[in-house]
């Protein structure tokens, strides 16, 4: 074990307590045992060669719902009592073992592994006691030397194989590491998983990008959280959703890890015998309870002594299974034989035996291991600029090659401008009365054609991300602001290069004022709309629960801003009531802009004679109930709307990644 990477195990040892629980939602910690103190100082004289090997143990672990609370509908009702879904359990997993948490549904085996993960408690009553080598542990500790397999596979999609483990590889691994040690691990994931083959094929993206298969998903799952070389593994429903054979292929992975000392926990749902019986260990959960734990002869041998006899030819596992099952209709002859069988294992003497063990003391570990355990306590593996230039690189790598985000853009853009230029055609600025309406309509389908294509552009950001970027932030790969940051960079060239192509077509078709100095103004104007226009997308896209939920709610947002941008109602004529929505419309500033630089210079409009004309610029500008002189003042506000809305994406996303990590 001596090239295995060593990870910390304790961020804070002195704050640990031995026991935990929490009532009523809010956490009681209580004073150190004084046998903890004894503990770390055996802990720091032990010595011995297997350094990074540790044993997990969980003692007396009860937990429970808690009631609803009370609401108008069901007052007066009587407030139940919290529902025990777990009920002291205890366990224990050594080195080198590959553990089965098996159960019928509802048994409990997701709650005990939220229980020693530390993760997805929501408002859970806890009770109970969780050790690494004898040390008591919190999230922080357990994530340090551990690795979670979600059931879940979440990707991005655009990404190859060794890409995304490269990716993993530059946030997840010790900063100590060099770029070369890290692209080594990268290689060596990469050949332990049997990954060598779709290494450079795209991970894919299901019903738009063809990838690799669901087992080489599985595996690049197990390959991602294996390059910090973690001593601990938690797997949910390693083989969910796999056929027999990738079944048999990932546990056989898992099984190759644990014959080099890895500890590897692992909730499965009904294996098939062959994958069955790659498991040294089998933890069976019943209505809360513990019904065994052991190797899974020893299992066979219990359920036969208690009457339960496994019969010839037939998966132990879908044995178990049934045994331990509710049938519907039959639920009090099935709870009194699950109530048989719990009492009886902790009745037994492997039972009392393990307890025991759980309660005897620290399990030696080495001096070096928990020196190093002391001397990390960062949430993050890489620094503030690594992680900035590793998501950033990731979002490029995923916007470029969407075929349907670059190429559907650029020819959008050039087709809608070009027919649009036609629609207004003019090639002169010879201004007729006629002509003062055709161009302040060009102006009008300008701001919200640029509106509308930069806001629903980047809709689809963060909800269709927003899985996976909870999953890393989670794991302490990247914090909210390098997520933010990066996503909104990696937009910003679009948002810049898609106004000025689109500009520098309309403009010189529909007869604005051909003037150089006017065209990069009114292009600095464009660019500055789109934008504003985007971030406002984003503050819908951040607070969007679904990118559908997204697409509904931005037209109801942005129709009235678009109102009172001075096109349908003349600016002079806004309600009271609705003048401060005025002030949030970048319409209205962009409107006043625009019009203020196409007018303000045209000296002369032909008008025909006995008829009411406008004629000049500065005539038509005062019709609309502009003023020039606000020109710089609806630059700044505009740049305050663009500013405005980038922190308010910024918080929502914020308070949303806290409100789910919690």
């Amino acid at each position: 074990m001596g090239d295995v990477e060593k990870k910390p195990l304790l961020a804070d040892i002195s704050r640990q307590s031995s026991f935990y629980s929490r009532q009523n939602g809010t956490y009681n910690e209580h004073e150190e045992d004084p046998e903890l103190g004894s503990q770390r100082d055996d802990l720091k004289r032990s010595m011995t060669q297997e350094q990074d090997q540790v044993t997990l143990t969980w003692k007396d672990v009860n937990v429970y719902s808690l009631p609803k609370k009370k609401g108008c509908c069901n007052r007066g009702q009587s407030l139940q009592s919290p529902k025990q879904i777990l009920s002291n359990v205890s366990g224990m997993i050594k080195p080198g073992k590959l553990m089965a948490i098996m159960g019928a549904s509802g048994a409990g085996k997701s709650t005990l592994l939220n229980v020693l993960t530390f993760r997805n408690r929501g408002s859970l009553i806890l009770q109970g006691d969780v050790r690494v080598n004898g040390v008591v542990v919190d999230k922080s500790s357990i994530g340090n030397i551990s690795a979670y397999v979600q059931q879940d596979d979440l990707f991005i999609g655009a990404m190859t194989v060794r890409e995304h483990l490269t990716f993993r590889a530059l946030l997840r691994m010790d900063k100590r590491k060099t770029r070369e040690e890290r692209l080594q691990k990268v290689e060596d994931v990469i050949l332990d998983l049997g990954l060598s083959k779709c290494a450079d094929t795209v991970i894919g993206i299901p019903g738009r990008l063809r990838g690799i298969s669901g087992g080489e998903m599985k595996r690049l799952s197990f390959a991602s959280d294996l390059l910090t070389n973690p001593p601990l593994m938690f797997c949910d429903e390693a083989t969910s959703g796999l056929d027999s054979f990738m079944a048999h292929s990932v546990i056989n992975a898992l099984k190759s890890m644990v014959r080099r000392g890895k500890t590897i926990l692992c909730t499965i749902h009904q294996p098939p015998s062959d994958v069955f019986e790659l498991f040294d260990e089998v933890f069976l959960l019943a209505e809360g309870r513990v019904a065994f734990s052991g190797p899974i002869p020893d299992a066979i041998e219990f359920f036969k002594s208690n009457g339960h006899p496994c019969p010839m030819n037939y998966n132990p596992a879908d044995h178990f299974i049934l045994t331990l099952a509710i049938v519907p209709g039959k639920e009090a002859d099935c709870k009194s034989r699950v109530k048989k069988i719990c009492s009886a294992y902790e009745a037994s003497q492997p039972y009392i035996q393990m307890k025991e063990e759980v309660k005897s003391g620290p399990v030696q570990v080495s001096q070096s291991f928990i020196e190093n355990t002391l001397n990390n306590s960062s949430r993050y593996g890489a620094s503030l600029v690594q992680q900035l230039r590793s998501v950033f690189w990731r979002s490029w790598i995923s916007n470029i090659r969407n075929p349907l985000f670059v190429r559907i853009k650029f020819i959008q853009t050039i087709f809608f401008s070009v027919i649009l230029g036609l629609i207004y055609l003019k090639t002169d600025n010879d201004y007729s009365q006629n002509d003062i309406m055709n161009v302040n309509g060009a102006i009008f389908v300008i701001i919200t054609n640029l509106s509308f294509t930069n806001l629903f552009s980047v809709l689809n950001v963060f909800p269709l991300e927003f899985p996976i970027f909870l999953r890393e932030y989670g794991s302490g790969l990247y914090g909210v602001g390098i997520y933010y940051m990066s996503k909104t960079l990696v937009e910003l060239p679009f948002h810049i290069i898609i106004p000025v192509i689109f500009m520098s077509i309309l403009y010189w078709m529909s007869g604005l004022v051909h003037d150089a100095t006017s065209f990069l103004i009114a292009t600095a104007v464009a660019v500055i709309i789109g934008n504003t226009a985007a971030s406002f997308g984003y503050v819908v896209s951040a607070a969007a629960p679904s990118l559908t939920a997204a697409l509904d709610t931005a037209p109801a947002l942005m129709i009235p801003l678009l109102l009172l941008g001075g096109f349908y109602l003349n600016s002079g004529s806004t309600p009271d009531y609705l003048v401060w929505l005025k002030y949030l419309s970048w319409f209205s500033y962009g409107n006043e802009m625009m019009v203020v630089n196409q007018w303000q210079d045209v000296t002369r409009i032909s008008c025909s004679s006995n008829t009411t004309c406008t004629p000049t610029g500065d005539f038509v500008i005062k019709s609309l109930s502009f003023d020039k002189d606000n020109f710089y003042l609806d630059l700044g506000l505009l740049f305050a709307l663009f500013v405005g809305f980038r922190l308010l994406s910024f918080f929502i996303l914020f308070v949303r990644a806290k409100r789910s990590s919690s």
